[in-house]
């Protein structure tokens, strides 16, 4: 009780609350009104209150308002109406701009009836604006046409909704009538108009609106010129878009990242840098949008020296810490492959959001440090950081590297909860991880989900049948691709040839790189020209391999001869070989894959003591291949074994499984070299006790496992005959499905056949 006195002593003094008293309503202290005050008390006699009747019930009304207490307010009202207390113009206005900042259209239309017939026009211009913020624009439009008289205010707010809400037949619509009206638009509404123009397909109707502009006057004003520069570069007209910002009296910072936009968007990355040394030069202020779209453009040129000095002039304004600065500082970084310069930026920024976390797990996964990014995941997610779909991509990528089947499919059903999974990049790369990962029937569930694949989608599918040696079907999806219109890119024929190479369909491959340029518009790379020259000498056409690679408009790279060397090791040609090699290691003398094809080739062909020449020149170099590893997942841990691997908890049972298989080497293959044999300063292959990694991956899912169930093991390097030959022996012997993926292709082993058919 003493409150409600206390409050009414304190707007004794106070005016009354109409349209013409507004400035004694704007300068109370609102928030020291509580929301609780209700007309119920006895004490406020609203029935015998004098010229004041009404004041302080509208003064809280307009409280309630401004704290957006819609629903405390809606309560308020209806007890003013059951006491007779009037509610004043004003009030109705700030209860109307609270509906349209909150896009409560259904309180607002509440508001709206309470109003009567011939309200205020500031009041039916709130009611339209409240209909247009709330996207009502049919209700917009009724209360529009109905006006009795428009003001300049009213054209104003409809125009620019339905330009903001993309409207623009209805927008340019409304701009014609006022032109024949003896209303003048005004600036606001050329501007909404211009923002409204999105692509190329405006820029007719964008021309006659700064056509239009300029009869009027409303050029020389920084805001207008710049809604035209922008205009320009949304419709794709850059060089008008610069011809008007030359032109233009004064600038602000804005109108110089318009331009540095369009630059960015066509590509012309040294324009964008450009126009950042003029802002420096010419003292413009910068903010974080002008530093992120810089970075950008110092990624895309990798100039890292340019990136280097934004970096130092960002330190010099104190805004490393900034999310919004440092975040494309990450992105430069990683961009340009230096992730540990990334990582520091990263550690300085003081709040990370989600786009942060995002690249530096895409750095991270650049480099291969996989178990770090799963690492840095399940740690986001514990702490409830937000996520975005870009972050699960990244697993995605992580796990398709990693071949981490069990992770990916759990941090799938993450994103499908979270609705996380990216539109077509994040399923593309799902059917990837799923076809690395050895379930190719997982990836085929999520392409068939996909109502439109792209291109990305179609090649991530048609890739994965390839690298499991289905090269029919993969063949059969290329047809469908055509059949649907989506257009190729050169990663797709890429595919298609792999697939090729790996069933040997050489007449079918060279169709295709006929038809590369001529049907599909896609031109052909060394990348195409190399796969076909894998495909020729794979295939034993040594000499068309050879005339290929004297005939390509490419001059040949080290995998041209590569592939030429690996053909002729296949097939001991032994002097056609002996030339590959040395044109390979004229271009890459660090490659250990040209030595050990080399070995082979030399020991194959009984020359022995050059075998044992190439031997002692690998070593005086210290060529070495990363070790190979092989690893298998069990009840969800993963079991990992390198060659002559005695640390395994279960080594014993490993080792006698292999003595139990008694499966015997070819003794001429066991003298050559492997990738296996090379990975670091190993005992001779003979004292291996032929054991590498596969195998003693293979052993232990044989031990581990169900016997119904296929093992499915994994292995860093290429494998080696013996080992191919081994898993043959298995699944011959023990009735098991065994699938092994190797740095090449999957191989798919049942009742000791091989779906390489032994071409690989």
């Amino acid at each position: 009780m003493a409150g409600l006195q206390l409050l009414n002593s304190m707007f004794s003094q106070l005016s009354l609350p109409h349209a013409d008293k507004l400035s004694s309503i704007r300068t109370a202290n609102y928030t020291q009104i509580p929301s609780w005050v209700s007309l119920k008390s006895s004490n406020l006699r609203l029935k015998t209150l004098d010229a004041q009747h009404g004041k302080l019930e509208n003064v809280h009304l307009v409280s309630l308002s401004r704290q957006d207490k819609l629903k405390e307010a809606h309560e308020f009202l209806l007890e003013m109406d059951r006491c007779n207390v009037p509610v004043a113009p004003q009030s109705y206005k700030h209860l109307l701009e609270a509906c349209s900042n909150l896009r409560s259209l259904d309180f607002g239309k509440l508001i709206h009836q309470r109003l009567g017939k011939d309200p205020p026009a500031f009041l039916v211009n709130s009611v339209l604006r409240m209909y247009c913020n709330c996207g009502s624009f049919d209700d917009a439009r009724k209360v529009f046409d109905e006006m009795g008289q428009r003001t300049l205010a009213s054209w104003v707010i409809i125009i620019s909704a339905y330009a903001d809400g993309g409207l623009l037949e209805d927008a340019i619509e409304l701009f014609l009538r006022i032109q024949d009206s003896d209303l003048k638009a005004n600036p606001s509404i050329y501007i909404s108009l211009l923002k409204s123009f999105l692509d190329s397909s405006c820029l007719e109707i964008g021309n006659q609106m700064h056509c239009q502009v300029i009869k009027v006057g409303y050029t020389n004003n920084v805001a207008m010129d710049t809604s035209i520069c922008n205009m320009y570069v949304k419709c794709g007209n850059l060089e008008s878009a610069k011809l008007g910002f030359d032109l233009m009296q004064e600038k602000n910072a804005v109108s110089w990242t318009t331009m540095m936009v369009g630059c960015t968007q066509a590509d012309r990355h040294e324009d964008t840098l450009g126009y950042f040394k003029r802002m420096v030069n010419e003292d413009v202020g910068l903010d974080e949008f002008v530093f992120s779209i810089t970075l950008k453009a110092c990624a895309a040129l990798d100039d890292r020296k340019m990136g280097e000095q934004v970096h130092g002039l960002i330190v010099k304004l104190g805004l490393e810490n900034e999310v919004s600065v440092g975040t494309p500082l990450v992105d430069f970084y990683v961009k340009c492959g230096d992730v540990e310069s990334a990582s520091q930026a990263f550690k300085r920024i003081s709040e990370p959001n989600d786009v942060s976390w995002s690249a530096i797990l895409t750095g991270y996964s650049q480099i291969g440090e996989f178990e770090k990014c799963i690492k840095v995941f399940k740690s986001l997610r514990s702490q409830g950081v937000v996520l975005n779909e870009f972050i699960y991509t990244s697993i995605f990528q992580v796990c398709s590297a990693f071949a981490d089947f069990n992770f990916g499919s759990q941090a799938h059903g993450d994103a499908i909860k979270r609705g996380l999974v990216s539109y077509l990049y994040g399923e593309s790369a799902m059917i990837t991880m799923y076809a690395k990962c050895g379930r190719l029937d997982y990836a085929y569930q999520v392409f068939q989900s996909m109502d439109e694949p792209d291109t990305v989608a179609w090649t991530a599918m048609i890739a994965g049948c390839a690298y499991h040696g289905n090269a029919l079907e993969a063949l059969s999806l290329f047809k469908k691709m055509q059949a649907s219109g989506v257009g190729m890119n050169a990663v797709t024929f890429v595919a298609v040839f792999t697939a090729c190479s790996h069933a040997g369909l050489v007449e079918e491959a060279n169709r295709y790189l006929e038809s590369m340029s001529r049907e599909h518009g896609v031109e052909p790379t060394i990348d195409h020209y190399n796969c076909m020259i894998d495909i020729y000498s794979r295939a034993g056409l040594l000499n068309d391999a050879l005339d290929l690679i004297n005939s390509m408009p490419f001059e040949p790279d080290a995998m041209s001869w590569k592939s030429l060397l690996g053909g002729c090791s296949i097939h001991r040609k032994y002097e056609l070989g002996k030339t590959a090699a040395g044109k390979l290691l004229q271009l890459d003398p660090k490659d250990t894959a040209a030595y050990i094809l080399l070995f082979n080739l030399y020991g194959l062909s009984g020359r022995w003591d050059e075998a044992a020449s190439v031997r002692k020149l690998m070593a005086e170099r210290d060529l070495r291949k990363e070790i190979g590893c092989s690893w298998i997942t069990v009840k969800s841990k993963v079991h990992q074994f390198i060659v002559g691997d005695l640390h395994h908890p279960q080594a014993e049972e490993i080792y006698s499984k292999l003595k139990e298989l008694k499966f015997s080497d070819s003794h001429k293959e066991n003298a050559l070299l492997t990738e296996d044999d090379v990975t670091d300063s190993l005992p001779e292959r003979k004292e291996q006790l032929l054991v590498h990694s596969e195998r003693l991956a293979i052993a232990f899912g044989l031990i581990s496992t169900p016997s119904n169930a296929p093992i499915v093991v994994f292995k860093n390097l290429r494998a080696c005959k013996d080992c191919h030959d081994f898993a043959k022996h298995v699944s011959s012997v023990t009735g098991r499905t065994i699938v092994v993926r190797d740095s090449n292709r999957f191989h798919h082993f049942k009742s000791g056949e091989c779906s390489c058919g032994d071409y690989w």
